[in-house]
């Protein structure tokens, strides 16, 4: 191994700081001993990427960043499109490949297995992941359904027809009443709502349809998912590693897109802003960031498939914020199992005191009920009832207020905005 090789790694990766080990530095075939390749947690909280061909090694490699960080007391949310990420929950097992490859890195490892809460979109394995449509907002919904920019400003006037009346848009079943409404007992309303007609509201009833085959029915709705649930920390101070089961939706990309934007929109609108902490709050990791690669110059691209199986080219963050050279290393083998759960274990995932609490839909009053609900029989009826007592209370807690109805739309409000802002304007519709 060249000398210079190892004294620069050891300058750039200067051992005794908080941070996660990645691997051993190569050149040729051969490893140094010595794990060098580290990435401070302080600069885990900037954006990074994981990429590669297929089979180089890329899940694995999530796995190892993943488990360190929850050691290191740094919550986690991961997508797992294969099931194979799930074994993160069971330690690993000391087979010959693994000692191998510890023996080369010079890392001592031990199996052991991180704290996991199962999620899932449709139904499935773990915690039922929902989000009101409201929350959503137009321009995101408009992108999951596919619509032209006319289409997506129709959309955008019901939302806003639903907002000035108070009418709560929390599932598809609400949508789909207000838009069955303004096309037979409110379709004298339509007049005032920009010019809209009944054919745009039409396409917006079947684009819906066709969102509603692809599971969508199970996702919107309540009980909302509450960030706080991401950001949990165990006992013993190991950050818990949220699972998103995605094996039953591969074939529902729009599903899957529609939670992971609406997702980031929520954790970027609702987390404050930290400045640099010493370890990031919560690290997520984001599946197809392989699509960045388009247009790479064809020199990067020969110098990141020119590796073997299981080693990288990195470049991390040094703690002065500076990037540093890149390194071809081995990666160390992960501590956790490298392979799918068995029936049993998932039983055990799945019995947690959060899957049970998302488990039950929840459908309260909203635009649905207040649409269908009938009307008073006379003038008298209404009139009669007597109106309602306001009672004073001077002692309203922070968390009533967070938690009220007016705090909720504002929040909404906000988050729609932070949507706009990601994704700019509406491509337009191809068929």
């Amino acid at each position: 191994m060249d000398p210079k090789l190892i004294s620069a790694a050891r300058a750039t990766f200067p051992a005794g700081t908080d941070s996660i080990v990645l691997g051993a530095p190569v050149r040729g075939r051969e490893a140094h001993p010595e794990p060098l390749v580290r990435v401070p947690l302080a600069m885990l909280s900037r954006h990074g990427l994981v990429a590669g061909a297929t089979g180089t090694g890329k899940t694995k490699t999530l796995q190892l960043i993943a488990e360190q960080l929850s050691h290191a007391g740094v919550p986690v949310f991961l997508a797992d499109l294969k099931g194979d990420l799930a074994g993160i929950a069971a330690p690993g097992e000391a087979s010959e490949r693994v000692k191998t490859r510890a023996t080369e890195t010079g890392f001592a490892w031990q199996p052991r297995a991180c704290p996991v809460e199962l999620f899932c979109l449709s139904g499935g394995l773990g915690a039922q992941v929902r989000a009101t449509v409201s929350s959503f907002g137009p321009l995101l919904l408009a992108r999951v359904l596919d619509l032209n920019p006319t289409q997506t400003s129709v959309l955008s006037l019901v939302f806003k027809y639903c907002d000035d009346r108070g009418l709560e848009l929390l599932d598809f079943t609400d949508l789909r009443t207000v838009l069955q409404h303004l096309t037979g007992a409110g379709a004298g309303e339509l007049a005032t709502l920009g010019g809209m007609s009944k054919a745009s509201v039409g396409v917006l009833l079947r684009e819906m349809v066709e969102l509603e085959q692809q599971g969508a029915l199970a996702f919107f709705g309540e009980p909302e998912l509450e960030l706080p649930d991401l950001l949990r920390v165990t006992p013993d101070g190991n950050g818990i590693v949220s699972v998103l089961e995605l094996q039953d939706v591969q074939d529902k990309p729009a599903l899957f897109s529609t939670f992971m934007m609406w997702l980031l929109a929520r954790l970027f609108a609702e987390l404050p802003e930290l400045g640099d902490p010493p370890k990031p709050r919560l690290v997520f990791f984001f599946d197809e960031a392989h699509l960045l690669f388009r247009g790479a110059s064809p020199a990067f691209l020969d110098q990141v498939t020119t590796l073997g199986t299981g080693e990288a080219l990195i470049s991390a963050l040094a703690p002065n914020g500076a990037p540093t050279q890149p390194f071809a290393t081995r990666l160390i083998p992960p501590a956790s199992r490298m392979g799918v759960l068995t029936e049993l274990e998932l039983r055990w995932l799945v019995a947690t005191p959060q899957v049970q609490k998302y488990r039950r839909s929840v459908d309260r009053e909203s635009a649905h009920e207040k649409l269908t609900k009938r009307t008073p029989s006379s003038p008298s009826e209404s009139e009669s009832a007597a109106p309602p007592a306001v009672a004073r209370n001077d002692g309203v807690s922070m968390s009533e207020i967070l938690n009220s109805p007016l705090a909720r739309t504002v929040a909404n409000a906000f988050t729609r905005g932070v949507l706009g802002a990601l994704l700019g304007s509406p491509r337009r519709r191809r068929r």
